[in-house]
């Protein structure tokens, strides 16, 4: 389960398998839709589950929520909304 934000903080979150291969995906615009629209690339949160189920159900409980508690969820663990997939590809991303 993870969350991207954009540079202005919109918030998408999602659930996969592969993590890396994801946020590659949303970092070079490869995934249609929202997260493309409004430039959603920085990794800056995420979580690591024993099965897809559990990953799924946790993916549904934090889409419930409000933005104030994501928002506090993202910053107990990254205040600075650092990109915590930066250098995982080499190079300077934009972001």
């Amino acid at each position: 389960m993870y969350i991207m934000a954009s540079a202005s903080r919109v918030l998408y979150t999602g659930v996969t398998s592969d993590l890396f291969k994801r946020v590659y995906e949303h970092k070079h615009g490869l995934r249609p839709g929202f997260t493309a629209r409004y430039n959603v690339t920085r990794l800056v949160h995420f979580e690591n589950f024993p099965g897809m189920e559990s990953a799924i159900i946790r993916e549904k409980q934090i889409k419930g929520w409000r933005r104030t508690k994501k928002v506090a969820l993202i910053e107990a663990a990254n205040p600075g909304w650092s990109d915590l997939a930066e250098g995982w590809f080499g190079g300077a991303m934009a972001t």
